[in-house]
């Protein structure tokens, strides 16, 4: 929370890998309390043999209130060439984010991404727990390069954990 004011607060995190490294980027959830207003950044720079594992992890609101507004922003370049930039934006006045098409419910929410330049690139979407009430997930290969983006929500930051977990298993399974 920034303080008296209702300009947002900033959280920039840059992060760097050079050839042949590896990153493993795993924070703590953020929680997103009432009243509070969070402009978030990752920017991630991958040289072209770079590793990469990167977790977030969102939870909307503390129990039982409502959540601050959250504009989250992930950008990731392999190589020079963009590999990845999505953003997303929870809280009011964000149209439509707690309906049935985005959220339905669930308060918490996460990006799973894998960068290895040793993983096969002929992969096919995978949805985990479709149609359950404990969160769904899915797993998807990006097109610029050997990357796996697992996007998942749940109703709680424990559920979310396992969704993401469950996600990196079927990442790693060759």
């Amino acid at each position: 929370m920034r303080g008296p004011t209702t300009a947002p607060a900033t959280f920039d995190v840059r992060l760097t890998a050079g050839e042949h490294t590896s990153l493993r980027w795993l924070p703590q959830p953020l929680i997103s309390a009432a009243g509070s207003n969070l402009r978030q950044t990752y920017t991630v720079e991958l040289a072209a043999t770079a590793r990469l594992l990167l977790r977030e992890e969102q939870l909307l609101g503390r129990a039982n209130e409502h959540p601050g507004h959250l504009i989250s922003r992930l950008l990731v370049h392999r190589a020079g060439r963009p590999l990845l930039d999505q953003q997303t934006a929870y809280g009011d006045p964000e149209p439509g984010w707690d309906g049935p098409a985005v959220l339905h419910g669930h308060r918490a929410v996460g990006q799973l991404l894998l960068v290895d330049p040793e993983m096969g690139t002929h992969r096919s979407p995978v949805l985990l727990r479709e149609g359950s009430r404990d969160g769904c997930a899915v797993l998807t290969p990006l097109a610029g390069g050997p990357a796996l983006l697992a996007t998942a929500i749940a109703p709680t930051s424990s559920a979310l954990r396992e969704l993401l977990d469950e996600a990196l298993a079927h990442a790693l399974q060759k």
